[in-house]
């Protein structure tokens, strides 16, 4: 295929092709030169033109199939528009002579199509060159049209239509003779030639003005004949045409003079009654129509209806919103004209036909035409014509005059236009949703009112609608839900006595409670009562009136039926009354029932049989909505009324006979609704009653009275067969934009689905209105599903027998009642064999095989197209059911022998469909022998031309069997390509469901190759191209369909093959289908995006851009505008917002999803942000606050940011107009999604210093910089009236808040930058706090205020208080409590609001309190430091103090409250087995019947209220407060249950506090056990930082350390915690509360110790009772030991941090798990540091034998620790601590009490020797390279020195080798070292003198010598220095040490080493910094000691006159240099003197 890739035609390569192969790549050859002339240069195309067209010339001969005519036509007008346009007539000329010779072999044909195709191509492209030759060639086509057949009739007429194209209006002249020839056309018996004439026609309206002016009305007529048995493309083709014309000649599109007999511009009303008289009359002339008139009515074809109703739709839209927003009061009377009229509405089925145009013409124009604001006008009409309808019908009633009494007809006709209106005013109002509320307070239309008064109108349709509008209305505002049934309720008892009242107002209750399952917030639970007892009122009074009595039994039962569906939540409480209710209804047993038959007249059985269908509606809605109560027992009490139900079926038919034909209509729906119920319920419940059922069932299905309508197939056999299959059928199974009206077409005489065919549809759940069936064809499709289900449980003799009978039926019938009766029980078949399959079933006996086989076999001959999709589904269905290898091989070979001999189409159709589905069920028939005969058979079959329908249904079985075979297809997958391609290229496109099968071929061909095609190599680049060729074939085809199909199949290659699908050709060919009137084409294209969108957003919107630039269009549609302005993603959200396709909305979304994530934080932010906001502001109203006066602005100065919000919004047009607000919900929600995207992308987007510095350097975009935007965003969703949208702007500001609170503001330090926009805050959350707020609007904005507050933005009180008044006022509503009459909602939405408001002031309050206490840490510092900053912290302190001082206020209410709320929340969690032991009128916030919802609420804001709480109680220390009764009070909230668990008066104290104490710890273990706490990190720092402020008090500390069993259960769960959460935050913490509980336990133990020594008195000292764990064994319990526990935890952390400290770990290299020490984080750090502490503390908690017994463990861990970090190199800052950490610990094991008690001091001392062992032994351990850190392991001997005492460290041989550490560590290279040493020496100096001496005795020589040695060789760093100094510390300290007798030889000593650092004057001014320092140190230690030791330093100086000249030279030098230095380095030298000191402190631990 690569040699097809040239300008010219490679004729060798194409000479050795086959013929088939030859005709693809020809084809491929001329795509090629398509694409490739429009980018070539001129002069290369007029050098190539003439060989060019000889090549094309001798294509155009060759015969082409059709694409590659079209194809061929574009080539040739390209290549003489672009190349030398002069030869263009010759080739004219020369197709005129090809269509007028007469050559008529096969071969001519072809040739003259394609010379037609080629006639219109030049025209087009040339256009007035060609002007000449117009004339001769028209004549020519129009002559040829005379004796063509369909293809040259459609061929011509697409031809004549791109003439007219081309030559505009140049062919004025000949306009009349083109518009006869298409009149012939457009009723031609071709559908395509019919599509192609109404194309025509539009065509030639542009400039043939006589269309739409003089010739009008015959057009019109000609439209009507167009519709008569047309398919659905002809409907949509001729109503645009003539939905076009009609708008033309309202609103011409140029002026036309009126001619003579002419008209100019027509009216509206002229308009609407040419089409009304479509409708009514069809497409007979005026006169002949009369003429039928006198004959007798003649009823007008359905199609002729539908069609006119969308030429209606078409001409509104083509006038555009804004003149539907002016005409419509005009538009809408003629159209309810259209709806009252007596032809339009003669028998019930014409009367539904009628309403549902009429609906369909009201939904698509005010549904998709108009935005909110004209919707809302437009309700209003609606509003108007109801009330007048109204009024008219209620004046005519009430006249007493006989003559003027209105007729029933006049009532009938009212009915219909009523329910239209009311339809669309209810569906208006639900896509309005809240912001609809004006409409309802608006007096001038009194909405409500009028709606309401229909419910008393005399017809039952017109209530049902008021009825179903209401329901909407309750829908779209929840708030209206409760007053509307307490209304209805008050007038239903007020009118009791009125049957239309009892049943209008009936139906509006049910429906309204039956609105609540849409409505989260719910109707408050009296409400259901209240229904209950008006149904049991009305179904005990039905009996007293006999006038009334059908209505109130029919209400009565509604009623109960609506009550059920508000959930089992509502309806367990009122089960037992609902069960009387069904006991009462039935009789007792079923002898009274035979006693009931010999009673009553025919009206007792109609109220009788009512009630009890009603009672079994309620049944089967109690299955459907409770499922969970219909226990065991109720179904056995359900058992009798069942069986009685049962058996008035077989009396039925005696009734019938006694009381004729009234009772029967009553029959079919009890029949009906038994079956209903029976379909639910497991069939075993009525086993007694099969045989009974099953009768009844088979004479429903087959018995000859029941034939006399026909049935309605389209009702009942779709949801039996396969979902592909149905395509076959038409397209009116496809989801088309018309599916309301076209499945019309399909419906049975009896009529179509209607909202007065049952009244109990009201309580179904659909969102839209239910249209039920009527009774009888609803009765046969609930037959059919409830034999499937019986038939497998009766006993199989019995089956036998039912199926022969069924055969012997259908063979005795003939004609239409034959086919009826095959369909009902084709159907019930299938439905069995359905049920079986799905429950893997067997079918039973052998012998119920051959009669099955034969039924579904006589189907599938069936002309029924429908019928023979059933059969064959239910045949492959029998396969699978029946699971026998050789059966299925049977009926294959049935199939196949069929196939031989069959000659009729539809066996054959049927047959190779069976052969199809075949394979859908059974994997084992895929034997490769089987596949191929089965192949053959299609091959054969498919490329039978004679009849397109075999063919069709072929290629669709091929489908399938590609689709289901797999990787078996892949040898037939080239043979198969060869036949798609070559069938599409020769089809004709007169047939386009050909096409369709083999677009679906195409599509599992692609399918079964997968990603092989991505794969090299000639064989698969021939398919591909293949593909491509198939795609591109499909893609030029005229149908929508088959271009849906080719968009797919590119996607489905693109999936696996995506660099060979060329994205610049494909995005445009997507983006010019996206506004197609076709549905299925909008679906495949949107489809197509999201997925190209995933990989390649970003090319994806490029070419969409270039596409709109590149394409200059006549009819430029909104579209391209919106591409244009705004990109692809604007046109998406464009659409989102005009479509009401449920999956295609999706699917914009999703793409919108994928474009933003991959662009949004890339390059195009800004765009995306800006995209949001135009999105945001579109919508048709602006608000008040834009007429907001001057001086308002002037007096509140908050105001002017919200305003200016407003006053953006109103003037700016924006790229959109009036969007709906469900599209800015979604706008708000991208808002959101980019700001996540942000935060895991760049740091910048959050940090304005980086994103501004950045922004100078790089032209990437930063979030921050359009923080205004955002907020103003936010703003504009919160204020909105939609209350979706306000949520979605609430939580838009909620995430802003918490990402944006932090970032500093750099141009004012010491503020953020959101602190600028507190006003808009403050304006969006006010509307949320007002009265008539929804309860989650309130919720959420509780939840901003409160993060508002938290986050610190504003640090002045007086801007916080606008914000905190919000909360105040809320959280005085909690206190009033609730007001139970003025209630709107459930109860659970009071505990929503009053848990959102109490966990708002919990997040407030626990900020309070951290930020005083941050200020009170920082005022600490701040004392220490310079007062001048105490500016400053008086500031701070007014932000943290201060807002603690806001809720200090209100802290004790709000104490209570949540003691109350977290009392509830326990109570709730309790397990289900004490669910008796809940308090039964429920808890402080919820009620006993919303227990579940309430649950929920609780769940999400428990957490912060237990922390609150416990901050609270740890304020006020658990010291009851003087307001003590009022704490033991009840809440203030009408609780049942206060504090006070007993009756008996209150607790004392220390009862209430332990109390509060086990509910706070209660909570917190039960959360922190829980399994499933999967998201909740939040809650569990919540319970954390509780137990923490808990335990900080010392009340709660004893209560835990006195209770051994709780703190080590407190221990487990945390423990569980350290090895579940990987958070360090959760870590640490759990460590903190470890170290509180084991200091609870020390303070237990010192208490209890101290305690028993003032008790026995110090004399009995020996006999203490041993306190403590261990007592006297030692031993400690796991599980029961706190010790224990402690040390798990520890070692837990220590081991996951440090995993050399295992034995089992230690030789794991050092990268494993835990790594080694330097790759511990700081966190990490912090947590073995605190895990250290804690081991400290264990020993102090045992009694002495258990101390003895842990020690060993203890010392090891901190050893191992030490050991770890003193053998690597310390240059990682966190370890430090770690170090520090490890010594302390040490010191704090070492100095503890229990190595002093005797009974454990010699246990101690033996430990400890082998403890300072193993630490001696860690300098050797280093030998491995490591270097080990000496200064550490010094300071730790030291420690053990001096805290462990001489019985430990004077033992030999450690005492030698700790002095040998020292020696060492003195002569160390290392400066550090030494320095290090001699500190630590002095500190060992100074210890008592059982071990100071030894080690006076053995450093002090070597400490002498070094300082000696310094003379010499002078410190030269600052770090050798400071060795030096520490050496002098180190004598002095030794000096210090000695007796008083030995100090003066000590001081002779020290004293000359002193004057040996001092420098004479001459070296003073040349020696380095650090020999000066030593200098000067050495002079100041002589000025200081010399006066001390006097008598010394006077004898020294005398004896050496040598010491006496160095002082006085030192000193003299000294002198003079501070002299020099006094004016400059005054301050230096004082600040270095201060800085000198701090260098020793850093280090001193000890």
């Amino acid at each position: 295929m690569e040699r097809a890739r040239s300008l010219l035609l490679n004729e060798e390569a194409c000479s050795q092709l086959g013929e088939h192969q030859k005709a693809e790549f020809i084809f491929e050859w001329l795509t090629h030169l398509k694409k490739l002339l429009a980018t070539s240069d001129r002069a290369d195309i007029k050098q190539n033109q003439r060989r060019l067209v000889e090549q094309l010339s001798g294509v155009l001969i060759g015969s082409p199939g059709p694409p590659t005519r079209w194809l061929l036509a574009d080539c040739l007008a390209l290549l003489y528009r672009l190349g030398d346009p002069v030869p263009s007539s010759l080739l004219v000329d020369r197709c005129n002579d090809i269509i007028r010779s007469k050559d008529d072999s096969p071969s001519g044909l072809p040739t003259r199509l394609a010379a037609v195709a080629c006639l219109g191509a030049l025209f087009e492209q040339l256009g007035r060159m060609l002007a000449g030759l117009f004339k001769d060639t028209l004549v020519n086509l129009l002559k040829a049209m005379k004796n063509a057949e369909s293809q040259g009739r459609y061929e011509i007429m697409s031809s004549v239509e791109k003439i007219l194209r081309g030559l505009g209006v140049s062919a004025m002249p000949c306009h009349r003779d083109v518009y006869k020839a298409a009149r012939a056309c457009l009723t031609d018996r071709s559908m395509s030639v019919r599509c192609a004439a109404a194309k025509c026609l539009l065509e030639l309206q542009r400039e043939a003005v006589f269309l739409w002016t003089s010739e009008l009305e015959n057009v019109a007529t000609l439209c009507f004949r167009a519709f008569e048995g047309s398919n659905y493309n002809v409907r949509v083709s001729v109503a645009k045409l003539l939905g076009t014309l009609l708008a033309a000649a309202v609103e011409p599109r140029q002026p036309t003079a009126p001619r003579q007999g002419g008209r100019g511009r027509s009216s509206l009303e002229e308009v609407m009654d040419l089409l009304s008289g479509g409708f009514l009359r069809g497409g007979a002339g005026f006169l002949r129509a009369s003429g039928d008139m006198l004959k007798g009515m003649s009823s007008v074809s359905k199609d002729i209806r539908i069609g006119v109703t969308q030429a209606c739709v078409v001409f509104v839209s083509t006038l555009g919103g804004s003149w539907l927003e002016a005409n419509f009061p005009a538009f809408l009377s003629l159209l309810m004209e259209l709806a009252s009229h007596g032809r339009a509405t003669q028998t019930p089925g014409d009367a539904v036909v009628t309403r549902r145009c009429v609906s369909f013409i009201l939904r698509s124009t005010l549904g998709s035409l108009l935005g909110e604001k004209a919707q809302t006008n437009a309700a209003k009409q609606l509003c108007v014509a109801i009330a007048t309808q109204k009024r008219a019908i209620d004046a005519a009633l009430t006249d007493g005059n006989v003559e003027t009494r209105v007729s029933s007809a006049d009532v009938s006709a009212s009915q219909h236009v009523l329910f239209c209106c009311l339809l669309e005013l209810g569906r208006l109002i639900q896509g309005l949703g809240s912001t609809a509320a004006p409409l309802l307070t608006d007096s001038s239309t009194a909405l409500l009112d009028t709606v309401i008064s229909v419910l008393l109108h005399p017809v039952a349709s017109a209530r049902l609608a008021a009825a179903w509008c209401l329901r909407c209305i309750a829908m779209a505002m929840p708030s209206q839900c409760s007053p509307l049934l307490d209304r209805c309720a008050e007038r239903l008892v007020a009118l009791k006595s009125s049957p239309e009242a009892v049943a209008g107002y009936g139906a509006a209750v049910a429906a309204l409670v039956a609105a609540v399952q849409h409505c989260p917030l719910g109707i408050p639970h009296t409400k259901g009562k209240v229904v209950l007892c008006l149904a049991e009122d009305l179904l005990r009074s039905a009996s007293q009136n006999s006038r009334i009595s059908l209505q109130r039994t029919q209400a009565g039962w509604m009623l109960v039926s609506s009550l059920i569906t508000l959930g089992p939540a509502v309806v367990e409480h009122h089960l037992s009354r609902l069960l009387l209710l069904w006991r009462c209804v039935f009789p007792a047993s079923l002898r009274e029932q035979e006693m009931e038959l010999r009673r009553g007249d025919y009206f007792t059985w109609q109220v009788t049989l009512e009630g009890r269908a009603g009672a079994l509606c309620a049944m089967k809605n109690l299955l459907l909505h409770c499922r969970e109560l219909v226990t065991e027992d109720v179904i056995s009490r359900l058992l009798t009324p069942l069986a009685c139900a049962v058996a008035l079926l077989t009396k039925l038919p005696a009734l019938i006979r006694s009381y004729g034909s009234s009772v029967r209509v009553w029959s079919v729906v009890y029949r009906l609704r038994v079956y209903e119920l029976l379909a639910q319920l497991p069939p075993q419940t009525y086993q007694e009653s099969f045989g009974l059922v099953m009768n009844q069932l088979v004479s429903d299905l087959s018995s000859q009275d029941n034939l006399n309508q026909p049935c309605s197939e389209l009702t009942l056999l779709p949801p039996f067969c396969h979902r592909d299959d149905l395509q076959l059928v038409g397209p009116a199974l496809h989801d088309t934009d018309q599916r309301y009206i076209e499945e019309q077409l399909h419906g049975s005489s009896v009529g179509g689905g209607s909202l007065d065919n049952d009244a109990f549809s009201l309580c179904e759940r659909s969102d839209e209105a239910p249209a039920p069936l009527p009774p009888p064809v609803a009765l046969t499709a609930a037959a059919v599903q409830l034999f499937g289900a019986l038939l497998p449980h009766i006993i199989s003799a019995q089956r036998v027998r039912i199926l022969e009978q069924f055969v012997e039926t259908v063979n005795q019938l003939k004609g239409q009642r034959q086919q009826t009766v095959q369909t009902h029980i084709c159907a019930a078949l299938c439905s069995l064999l359905k049920h079986q399959g799905s429950v893997r079933g067997s079918l039973g006996p052998e012998e119920m095989r051959p009669p099955v086989l034969s039924l579904l076999s006589g189907a599938l001959e069936s002309v029924s197209p429908l019928l023979r999709c059933l059969a064959a589904e239910g045949l492959a269905r029998l396969v699978q059911v029946v699971g026998d290898p050789g059966f299925t091989v049977s009926v294959s070979l049935l199939c196949f022998d069929r196939l031989k001999t069959a000659r009729d189409a539809a066996s054959r159709s049927g047959y190779t469909l069976a052969l199809g589905a075949l394979h859908r069920y059974t994997g084992g028939i895929s034997s490769p022998q089987h596949l191929s005969t089965c192949l053959g058979v299609l091959f054969t079959l498919s490329q039978d031309s004679t009849s397109p329908e075999v063919q069709t249904w072929s290629l669709h079985s091929l489908s399938l069997v590609v689709d289901l075979s797999g990787g078996l297809y892949r040898a037939h997958a080239e043979p198969s390509f060869t036949l798609v391609l070559r069938l599409l290229l020769s089809t004709s496109p007169t047939h386009p469901e050909v096409h369709h099968s083999l677009g679906r071929c195409l599509h599992a061909l692609i399918t079964c190759l997968g990603p092989d095609l991505q794969g090299e190599g000639a064989a698969l680049s021939a398919l591909r191209s293949s593909c491509l060729v198939g795609c591109e074939v499909m893609q030029d085809g005229p149908d929508c369909l088959v271009q849906a199909r080719a968009i797919s199949c590119l996607q489905q290659l693109h999936m696996f093959s995506p660099p060979h699908v060329n994205l610049a050709s494909l995005v445009p060919a997507l983006c010019a289908n996206l506004c197609s009137s076709y549905l299925c084409l909008r679906r495949a294209v949107v489809a197509c995006l999201r997925q190209l969108v995933q990989r390649e957003a970003l090319e994806v919107s490029e070419h969409a851009v270039t596409l709109v630039k590149e394409l200059p269009r006549r009819d430029n549609t909104q579209l391209d505008v919106t591409i244009k302005e705004v990109g692809l993603e604007g046109a998406l959200f464009t659409l989102l917002d005009r479509e009401s396709d449920s999956s295609l909305r999706r699917d914009i979304q999703e793409t919108l999803v994928h474009m933003m994530a991959s662009s949004a934080t890339s390059g195009k932010l800004g765009h995306w942000l800006k995209l949001c906001k135009d999105v945001l502001s579109a919508s048709t109203d602006c608000r008040a606050p834009v007429e907001a006066s001057q001086e308002d602005e002037e007096a509140d100065p908050g105001r002017d940011d919200d305003s200016s919000a407003f006053k953006a919004r109103s003037e700016s047009g924006g790229p959109f107009t009036a969007l709906r607000w469900a599209t800015r919900r979604f706008a708000m929600e991208c808002v959101c999604r980019i700001i996540a995207q942000c935060e895991s992308s760049d740091p910048a987007h959050f940090d304005m210093v980086l994103a501004q510095e950045r922004r100078l350097h790089e032209s990437t975009d930063f979030l921050v910089l359009h923080l205004g935007d955002l907020v103003r965003m936010a703003f504009m969703a919160a204020t909105d009236h939609s209350d979706q949208l306000r949520l979605a702007g609430l939580q838009t500001l909620l995430v802003i808040i918490r990402r944006f609170s932090a970032i500093p503001e750099p141009e004012f330090p010491g503020h953020v930058i959101l602190e600028q926009y507190q006003a808009n805050v403050g304006a969006a959350l006010r509307p949320a706090f007002t009265a008539d707020a929804p309860p989650d609007v309130t919720a959420k904005a509780c939840q901003v205020c409160s993060a508002w507050i938290a986050s610190g933005v504003v640090s002045d009180l007086r801007d916080l208080r606008r914000v905190h008044q919000l909360l105040a006022s809320s959280l005085a509503k909690v206190q009033a409590g609730r007001d139970t009459s003025s209630q709107l909602y459930n109860e659970a939405t009071a505990t929503m609001e009053t848990l959102a408001v109490l966990k708002a002031w919990a997040e407030v309050y626990i900020v309070a309190v951290q930020r005083s206490r941050q200020t009170e840490s920082s005022d600490r510092t701040t004392d220490l430091s310079v007062s001048s900053l105490a500016n400053d912290s008086a500031g701070s302190e007014s932000g943290g103090a201060g807002l603690l001082k806001l809720v200090q206020s209100d802290l004790s209410t709000l104490s209570r409250l949540w003691l109350a709320a977290l009392q509830d929340y326990a109570l709730l969690t309790l397990p289900q087995e004490y669910a008796s032991q809940l308090p039964d009128t429920g808890g402080s916030f919820y009620t006993a019947e919303t227990v579940n919802q309430a649950r929920a609420h609780y769940s999400s804001s428990w957490a912060l209220i237990l922390h609150a709480t416990s901050l609270w109680l740890h304020s006020s220390g658990f010291v009851m407060l003087d307001d003590a009764p009022a704490n033991l009070s009840r809440p203030a909230t009408p609780t049942s249950m206060g504090h006070t668990g007993s009756v008996g008066g209150a607790k004392s104290p220390e009862d209430v506090n332990t109390d509060r104490l086990h509910l706070i710890l209660g909570i917190s273990v039960e959360f922190l056990c829980s399994p499933h706490s999967e998201d909740q990190m939040e809650n569990i720092t919540s319970c954390l930082r509780a137990l923490q402020a808990l335990l900080d008090v010392s009340w709660p500390r004893a209560k835990i350390g006195n209770d051994q069993a709780l703190s080590v259960e407190l221990l487990s769960v945390l423990h569980r915690l350290m090895v579940t959460r990987e958070s360090a935050s959760v870590q640490l913490a759990v460590l903190d509360l470890l170290r509180q509980i084991v200091t609870a336990a020390q303070e237990h133990v010192r208490e209890k110790r101290h305690s028993a020594e003032v008790d026995d008195g110090a004399a009995e000292k020996e006999t203490l009772p041993e306190f403590g764990e261990g007592r006297d064994t030692g031993g400690l319990i796991p599980g029961r030991s706190l010790v224990f526990g402690a040390l798990e935890l520890c070692l837990c952390v220590l081991v996951r941090k440090l995993p050399q400290l295992s034995p089992k770990l230690a030789g794991t290299s050092p990268a494993g798990p835990g790594g080694s020490v330097w790759s511990l984080t700081d966190s990490d750090c912090h947590l073995v540091a605190s895990a250290l502490c804690v081991l400290s503390e264990l020993p102090s908690v045992c009694s002495p034998e258990g101390s003895v017994s842990i020690l060993p463990t203890v010392l090891y861990l901190l050893l191992g620790v030490l050991r770890e970090l003193v053998h690597q190199p310390s240059t990682h800052t966190g370890l430090g601590v770690v170090v520090q950490a490890a010594l302390q610990a040490l010191k704090a094991v070492l100095t503890s009490p229990m190595s002093r008690q005797e009974k454990s001091r010699g246990a101690w001392n033996l430990l400890l020797r082998s403890a300072l062992n193993t630490l001696l032994g860690l300098w050797d351990a280093g030998d491995s390279g490591a270097v080990v850190d000496q200064i550490s392991l010094l300071t730790a001997l030291t420690v053990f020195l001096l805290s462990a005492g001489p019985d430990v460290c004077t033992v030999e041989p450690l005492h030698a080798l700790c002095l040998q550490r020292f020696t060492a560590s003195m002569d160390a290279k290392d400066p550090l070292v030494v320095s290090r040493c001699y500190q630590l020496l002095t500190s060992v100096f100074q210890a008592p003198s059982g071990v100071a001496v030894p080690y006076i005795q053995a450093l002090g020589p070597p400490l002498v010598r070094f300082l000696q040695k310094v003379e010499r060789s002078r410190p030269q760093s600052a770090e050798e220095l400071q060795g030096v100094l520490e050496g002098v510390r180190a004598m002095e300290a030794l000096v210090q040490a000695a007796d008083e007798s030995q100090r003066p030889q000590l001081v002779a000593v020290m004293l000359p080493l002193l004057i040996s650092f001092l420098l004479d004057e001459n070296a003073l001014g040349s020696a380095p910094a650090a020999s000066r320092s030593l200098h000067e140190s050495a002079l100041k230690d002589l000025m200081r000691l010399g006066p001390q030791h006097s008598a010394v330093f006077r004898s020294l100086i005398a004896s050496s006159p040598h010491l006496k000249s160095r002082l006085e030279a030192a000193v003299k030098g000294n002198q003079e240099s501070l002299n020099a230095k006094a004016s400059s380095a005054n301050s230096a030298s004082r600040s270095g003197a201060k800085s000198s000191p701090s260098i020793t402190l850093k280090t001193n631990f000890l």
